[in-house]
């Protein structure tokens, strides 16, 4: 049985039957007496800690975000209320098993507990006139739907639609990449026989666009049952993508799988004027749900909603003119089931075997996943709900009246043995046979590089993967250069700098950012050349989706490809890198180190306009995947969300790291005091021995 016997949180005050400690970076050490008061503990110490962070997302999560944070948030409000977020999660809820239920909502009556007293710590409440009130039970459920609902890309169907449409049927996946809107991650697996210790080690760093606060939340849970350390989403109980239990541990990647469908419908007005209708793949015309909600807007009017769903799903765009009401096909809403049992199963892993069991229940979203134990197993498997269908869903929107189209049961999640040592990068590989679009190989191959020079590997030396800046994409471009001829001057003396320069986007190389300028002329020529003019036109429809429409930064992360293709005849590829390197050789003046122009710009639901970020080596395609826009802006948003090296011989010697710090409240001690050190690639040490942690009191 998951749980053992399960008893509920009875006492007056369930803070009362825990306590929290520290360490020297401000990260909670939480004990209990039992697993649901240990997750009461979770929720508020999270409430405490990261009141405003918690009602950001709660909101964003119901739709609600725009009532203090002003119109610029109605945009996502309208998305999630259109695609029923918070109703899935509802739905997800209600078909919980009770053990899983009683978990749950302990964490939220933590975060009930807490909320109040988190929010008078936080100056952003009372700046926005926001006062919490009472989470309902499927919160956290709703908080990891809308955490992951854009993870699997299906925004990309859209801009392949566009590309059929402008350039053939042929060249729908021409721009196929790791583009811009995707999470990816590194991660690796290094066996025994090539440790220091003779046990495995686990490291890697999930990427996502960095917040203020943080994404993930270092933290360690001890009960009876269990004591684990990891890094969990704030908002959801548990530790779901990475962990160590001690004698497991396992650390995920998104696995690019492509698991949720468009479908275009056709609508009409029901008979008699009274509702909506939609065209069945029978043939039949088909009752269509629709209701209103508004939206209420800080300081603006409030907005109205309408919300439709059809047999697929929530239509999340309406535009009948252009066949383009579109519906959303996602497996949560399909299924009642967001694999929430998992979590509490995983603190309970004592063996490979455990985390594998367990993570057959996993559905949303779809992840790589390593695992490894301290009796030698090793684990390397998709974990998650992929539907089976026909291949064009994955392609592009496909017509919903046609029964061609439809979901046909869940597709077999593939494993294979960890042979030498196994990587994940969100390249093809494992995932293969359940995606469409993956990462170029580059990180998957420089992990692997790194990793063949040593036999004798350490947690501590794995900071020196997590900091490698060979930029291998960097290829394409400079492999063009020797070959061009009738360069001015000072062109042929900038070619011959980039084709010394060692490929390296180092913080303080100024060649890097040489070469950052000649690729942004690059994608900027190409973007405007004839052969795509098709592609050139502003987004219309929803602007949540426009970050996947936009011709320039597509054309930046595909820059090798279309370097290379034979789809595009009439692109002058020649032309336009000789016009570039012409462009940048005139532009040139004194040398920049790559990481002043390099800056990190997080995403806030507040930005303060006065923050001061560091620069950063690193690009999109090095293993210190820090991303840009190519060809419209040098700065990054996106990069490693948390560093992370589990060590299966002493778990103490176990290392991790954050953006910025393990509080959440802007000028706290430890809101920002990684920030520095995570810059580098340097890692922070795990502490286990609880009389080196200073124990808090709580009211």
């Amino acid at each position: 049985m998951l749980w053992g016997r399960v008893s509920s949180v009875s006492s007056a005050n369930p803070s009362d039957d825990y306590a929290v400690y520290r360490d020297d970076w401000g990260v909670p050490h939480l004990r209990a007496s039992d697993a649901l008061r240990l997750s009461h503990a979770q929720g508020r110490v999270t409430a405490l800690d990261r009141a405003w962070q918690l009602e950001v997302e709660r909101h964003r999560a119901q739709g609600s975000s725009a009532a203090f944070l002003g119109a610029d948030a109605v945009t996502w409000d309208r998305f999630a209320r259109q695609s029923r977020l918070d109703d899935t999660a509802r739905r997800c809820h209600e078909a919980l098993d009770p053990q899983t239920a009683a978990w749950v909502r302990a964490y939220v009556d933590g975060v009930n507990e807490g909320l109040a007293e988190g929010a008078l710590r936080d100056e952003r409440f009372a700046r926005t006139g926001h006062v919490p009130t009472p989470w309902e039970p499927w919160v956290p459920l709703s908080i990891w739907i809308a955490t992951h609902i854009l993870f699997a890309g299906f925004a990309t169907k859209l801009w392949r639609e566009r590309v059929g449409r402008a350039l053939g049927d042929e060249a729908v996946t021409l721009f196929a990449t790791d583009g811009p809107g995707t999470a990816g991650s590194n991660g690796w697996l290094v066996p025994g026989d090539r440790t220091a210790t003779g046990a495995a080690i686990i490291a890697g760093d999930p990427h996502r666009f960095i917040e203020d606060p943080g994404v993930y939340q270092q933290i360690r849970l001890s009960c009876p049952e269990f004591d684990v350390l990891g890094l969990a989403v704030p908002g959801i109980p548990g530790l779901g993508h990475f962990g160590h239990t001690g004698g497991a541990a396992w650390a995920i990647t998104n696995a690019m799988a492509d698991y949720q469908d468009l479908y275009v419908e056709r609508l009409r007005p029901a008979p008699g004027g009274d509702g909506v209708e939609a065209l069945g793949p029978d043939g039949a015309w088909e009752p269509v749900h629709r209701h209103t909600e508004t939206i209420s807007v800080a300081g603006g009017d409030p907005v109205e909603v309408e919300v439709l769903e059809t047999a697929r799903g929530p239509v999340i765009t309406r535009e009948e003119s252009a066949d383009q009401t579109l519906s959303l096909r996602y497996p949560p809403r399909v299924r009642r089931d967001l694999g929430f049992a998992v979590l509490p199963a995983l603190l309970r892993a004592r063996t490979v075997a455990d985390v594998d069991r367990a993570l057959d229940g996993w559905a949303e979203p779809v992840n790589v996943v390593h695992a490894a134990d301290t009796e030698g197993g090793l684990l390397h498997r998709v974990a998650g709900a992929v539907p089976l269908r026909d291949p064009a869903n994955r392609l592009r929107p496909v017509p919903a009246w046609d029964a061609r189209y439809a979901w046909r049961g869940w597709a077999e999640t593939p494993a294979e043995p960890v042979r030498d040592f196994a990587v994940m990068a969100n390249a093809r590989g494992i995932a293969a046979p359940l995606g469409v679009e993956f990462a170029p190989p580059h990180r998957a191959d420089r992990i692997r590089e790194l990793l063949s020079g040593c036999t004798d590997w350490s947690a501590k030396a794995m900071a020196d993967v997590h900091a490698d800046t060979r930029l291998a994409s960097a290829a394409a471009l400079l492999d063009l250069l020797p070959d061009l001829a009738d360069l001015s001057p000072a062109a042929e003396a900038l070619r011959a700098r980039l084709l010394a320069w060692d490929r390296h986007m180092a913080a303080d190389s100024t060649d890097a950012t040489v070469f950052a300028a000649f690729r942004t002329a690059t994608v900027r020529g190409i973007a405007a050349d004839p052969a795509l003019a098709g592609l050139a036109d502003a987004p219309t429809g929803p602007e949540v989706f426009h970050p996947w429409l936009y011709l320039l930064p597509r054309v930046g992360y595909a820059l090798e490809g279309l370097l290379t293709t034979p789809l595009l005849p009439a692109l002058d590829r020649v032309a336009h890198v000789r016009a570039a390197l012409e462009e940048t050789a005139a532009a040139q003046g004194a040398d920049t180190p790559w990481s002043q122009v390099h800056r990190l710009v997080p995403w806030s639901a507040l930005p303060d306009p006065d923050a001061r970020w560091p620069g950063l080596g690193g690009d999109h395609d090095c293993v210190n995947a820090t991303s840009s826009v190519p060809g419209f802006t040098d700065l990054t948003a996106r990069a490693s969300a948390a560093r992370y090296a589990w060590d299966l011989a002493r778990r103490e010697d176990s290392l991790w790291a954050v953006p910025l710090g393990a509080d959440g409240v802007t000028g706290s001690p430890h809101h920002r005091d990684q920030l520095a050190l995570w810059a580098r690639c340097e890692l922070v040490p795990v502490v286990t021995d609880w009389a080196r942690l200073t124990k808090e009191t709580h009211a």
